[in-house]
């Protein structure tokens, strides 16, 4: 089935973007599952690693086609997506998808019906894609019940018997390591012993499993056991079929169960809140021993737009207050920030109109953006008080003279910065969607903001300084009173 879906994912994507198909059936033995980032718990599993060529059209509509096309043909089979870039695994904790909900109840049963029912709300929710439960419940399994009386009467323990049967069936390279070194390379090699799957095919074979008995130097009782020096699994056991747990998972040491999704067409945070309001109409009358949270980006997207957020605002109040140091005025540094709300719309303005969400890129072109904006604003404000203290004209002839003078360095500026940030805003080069964001909130950060600085930032200026800057006032009487007592002195020195 395995090659069927490749043969099918082969015909959907072109092959001139299509590099290499892997696949990874079922659970990788001779790796430690703690450092192999895989779903699979089973043989029923698989994992299929597309890899596209340089220059392929956008990952999302190849992923869109998949979803649309594969779980039609295969019915009975689940096909959802993993996280494939780092980034977005990092942002995931070890989770596998972006969005986690994670059930928490002492009783698993009514866990697990909860569920289902939440698992059918998130099919109806606009955004949400690929919604799946994560672990297995209802695992085919053979049940060995041995009969530890006439076990320890024949001197044999549970203990014995789950040793015995982990080696046959998984080799005894985890109970007991061996190692064999190569004189000739000087080269360790595991040495492990296993019973080969092709001997095992019915449960006849699996109750004939050797079941080996302790040292046979100890005393043991009574004394008329069996001389047999080795037993088989069917003289002390009998199997049965049986459903059962193929995989649990823990958190805070109390069992869960997990509802993975990915998201698309949507914002994350829109979709979060209406998964939220699903889990609220759930949780109504559960008890509260009962909890229900989401996990994965959204958790970490609420806290870094606390940060940020708290971030941009900590920015604009430290420098107002270090633009009011540096001006001795409460004025100007306020009308230096009349360019920031100018900003603030052309990024909202620009993400809009291309389509994209509010993120932490987003958020970083904006603070970028905000920086900017205001050191063109500084360069306005600054050369018409100056031009003010040196030539003693009014605030409408002083800022227009400045916006004539500066705007050459402040389109310099902004389009040195929007022509580098082209590239990135359109997404090209390798991953080049993950910065896509932040290029799009520069660029449309400081179109507005250069806007703002040349017709807002006048504007203020024009109606709120209508007196002569303070500093150079201050500057003006510094220096008459430093003449004065250097005239006072000479006066003396020469009486």
């Amino acid at each position: 089935m395995v090659l069927e879906v490749e043969d099918r994912i082969r015909t959907i994507i072109p092959a001139v973007e299509l590099d290499n198909i892997n696949d990874n059936v079922g659970i990788p033995s001779s790796f430690n599952l703690a450092f192999v980032p895989s779903d699979n718990v089973g043989g029923m599993d698989a994992e299929i690693l597309i890899s596209l060529k340089p220059g392929h059209h956008p990952t999302n509509d190849h992923i869109r086609a998949i979803r649309a096309r594969l779980p039609n043909e295969f019915p009975g089979s689940i096909f959802y997506f993993q996280t494939a870039d780092i980034v977005s695994q990092v942002l995931n904790f070890g989770l596998s998808a972006p969005i986690d909900i994670q059930i928490q109840d002492t009783n698993f049963e009514r866990a697990y019906g909860l569920g289902q029912q939440l698992l059918r709300k998130l099919n109806v929710i606009p955004g949400v894609a690929d919604p799946h439960l994560v672990q297995v419940l209802n695992y085919p399994a053979l049940q060995v019940d041995v009969d530890r009386l006439r076990a320890i009467r024949l001197g044999i323990a549970q203990r014995d018997v789950a040793s015995n049967m982990l080696t046959s069936l998984s080799s005894s390279s985890l109970v007991a390591p061996n190692f064999f070194l190569n004189p000739q390379n000087n080269v360790n090699y595991t040495v492990a012993v296993q019973t080969p799957v092709a001997q095992i095919n019915t449960i006849g074979d699996l109750l004939n499993t050797p079941v080996s008995r302790p040292d046979p130097t100890l005393p043991t009782t009574p004394s008329t056991l069996p001389s047999a020096p080795v037993m088989r699994l069917a003289d002390i056991a009998s199997i049965y079929p049986r459903s059962s747990l193929e995989s649990v998972n823990h958190y805070t040491v109390q069992r869960v169960i997990d509802i993975a999704a990915n998201v698309d067409g949507r914002d994350l945070g829109g979709v979060a809140r209406d998964i939220q309001k699903a889990i609220d109409e759930i949780s109504k009358d559960l008890p509260i021993t009962v909890r229900i949270d989401i996990r994965g980006q959204n958790e970490v997207m609420q806290s870094s737009f606390r940060s940020l957020s708290l971030g941009m605002i900590l920015a604009v109040i430290l420098v107002y207050a270090l633009l009011v140091i540096l001006f001795q005025s409460w004025v100007d540094p306020f009308i230096i920030m009349m360019a920031v709300p100018g900003a603030l719309i052309g990024i909202i303005w620009m993400l809009a109109l291309s389509g994209t969400t509010i993120n932490v890129e987003s958020l970083m072109g904006a603070i970028m953006s905000i920086g900017i904006s205001v050191s063109n604003s500084i360069l306005v404000v600054s050369f018409a008080n100056d031009l003010r203290a040196r030539e003693e004209i009014g605030a409408l002839a002083a800022v227009i003279e400045a916006g004539r003078i500066r705007l050459r360095p402040i389109l310099m500026t902004a389009l040195a910065m929007i022509i580098g940030m082209i590239p990135m805003a359109l997404g090209m080069g390798e991953a080049g969607e993950q910065n896509a964001p932040l290029g799009r909130a520069v660029i449309g950060g400081l179109i507005a903001a250069t806007l703002a600085t040349l017709f807002i930032v006048p504007i203020g200026y024009t109606l709120m300084r209508r007196k002569t800057p303070s500093l150079h006032s201050l500057d003006r009487r510094f220096a008459e009173e430093a003449a004065g007592s250097q005239g006072a002195g000479d006066m003396g020195h020469h009486g």
